[in-house]
């Protein structure tokens, strides 16, 4: 078939989507974009701009079955009644970074994990461009990675690639793979079986060759076990936080060593950085290990550490107390682990806003923290009875709220000096919230409001 006769139908008309057609578009397909929601204002002119068909508050069944190819948003499930009817009809259905990758020849360094995607990607990336390097930031951070292949000409990308993403991704190939992490997260996505989340996960390695790198931690007992009971074609680089030098990144009293075969030892003092606590010394370690196997010099690899804040939303201290109380936004803490960071972390008293869309939480692990450090947790979603079982009997006071005006109202109440407000929903946010940015800047213009 003649490619300009190709037919690809997009659903979805988000960041991800639009920009799947507009390469599409620049590569002589015949474009439809298709979303049940409505478009925003940005989204529909570029789409009118590159003359690309879309419709909005509905699937047209009949036009996207009619497709070659589909190319669908990673916030679709694959149960959804028109995926079902696209695998039915045998039309493939693939992510914008199935597609977008068969148009860049730049070497694609790819993270996925539980917790830490989002904080070792970017740390990466500035790295990469501190040693003035041609490179990319996309996937699940950052703009489209099909219109930076579409406008831009990088050597090299950074990707943040979710497990959603990772589903409708087949002849993709990472050329360093890092998986940090694997914990229970998204269950409602995957029949509530964790196997089929870490086997999702472990999609990252597919297609990958001998010559690429594979970069894990040796502290994740779940990566161990599967690790051991799969070929793992790459190379393999592992880290720890312990003191285990057999691994090629791992703590030295106050040091992170990296030791990468055939490269100079980095030797990285913690209190140069300013990204402190554990978690983020793992993902420190996965950064600098892949920026050595790219031969990024150890004077860059330590002065982008010492300029390198963070994330927004996660962890991230207000600048400013109330009376002595300390505010925390860590609204991008989703899933149980990444609460259990942030409550593991805290010296203070604890005041702990959480709760949103449960997706198949354990709240398990949590119960002896908010035992020893929360003395009042504020619920905060439409549905808070699990987070209201699992706690009631571990937290002195419970109180729940549906708002975040009320949430930080009622935390504020119940936190004295020297204590800590901390939103850490351990919960999506779609129930009250658009995403967890927006859920993060609510509660700090709230504060502001206090």
């Amino acid at each position: 078939m003649n490619r300009v006769q190709k037919k690809i139908v997009v659903l979805g008309g988000g960041e991800s989507g639009v920009g799947a057609a507009i390469l599409a578009k620049q590569k002589g397909y015949k474009v439809f974009v298709s979303d049940s929601g409505l478009l925003k204002q940005e989204y529909k002119e570029k789409l009118q701009f590159y003359c690309i068909e879309f419709e909005e508050g509905k699937h047209s069944i009949a036009r996207i079955t009619g497709a070659d190819e589909i190319i669908k948003s990673p916030g679709i499930p694959d149960s959804t009644s028109i995926i079902l009817a696209a695998h039915a009809l045998e039309i493939p259905v693939i992510s914008e970074l199935e597609f977008a990758r068969r148009y860049t020849q730049a070497k694609l360094i790819c993270i996925t994990g539980s917790n830490g995607k989002t904080t070792t990607a970017l740390l990466l990336y500035h790295i990469l461009k501190q040693a003035n390097l041609n490179v990319g930031l996309a996937g699940n951070v950052g703009r489209s990675f099909a219109m930076q292949v579409a406008h831009e000409n990088f050597d090299f990308f950074v990707l943040e690639i979710s497990s959603f993403q990772l589903d409708s991704m087949y002849d993709f190939r990472a050329d360093i793979a890092i998986l940090l992490n694997i914990t229970p997260d998204h269950l409602d996505r995957y029949e509530y079986e964790f196997q089929n989340y870490v086997n999702s996960k472990f999609r990252i390695l597919q297609n990958m060759k001998q010559s690429d790198c594979f970069i894990y931690s040796n502290d994740d007992k779940v990566l161990i076990r599967e690790i051991q009971k799969r070929l793992v074609v790459p190379k393999t680089f592992s880290y720890t936080t312990s003191s285990n030098s057999n691994n090629n990144g791992f703590l030295d009293d106050n040091n992170i060593i990296i030791q990468v075969p055939e490269k100079e030892t980095c030797t990285i003092t913690l209190n140069t950085m300013l990204l402190q606590g554990k978690h983020n010394y793992a993902n420190t370690m996965a950064a600098a290990i892949s920026a050595k196997v790219i031969d990024i010099k150890n004077e860059t690899i330590r002065e982008s550490l010492a300029l390198f804040q963070g994330v927004e939303h996660r962890l991230e201290k207000i600048p400013f107390t109330i009376k002595g109380v300390e505010f925390i936004n860590d609204s991008k803490a989703t899933n149980v682990n990444s609460t259990w960071y942030a409550l593991e972390s805290m010296d203070d008293e604890v005041v702990w806003i959480a709760g949103g869309v449960d997706k198949g939480n354990d709240y398990s692990s949590l119960i002896e923290l908010a035992r020893t450090k929360v003395k009042a947790l504020i619920c905060l979603g439409l549905d808070n009875k699990k987070l209201l079982k699992s706690f009631r009997d571990v937290v002195p006071v419970i109180v729940e709220t549906y708002s975040m005006k009320d949430a930080v109202s009622q935390a504020y109440k119940q936190a004295g000096k020297d204590s800590t407000v901390l939103l850490s929903p351990a919960c999506a946010s779609f129930d009250l919230f658009e995403n967890y940015v927006d859920r993060g800047n609510q509660f700090k213009q709230e504060v502001r409001n206090l």
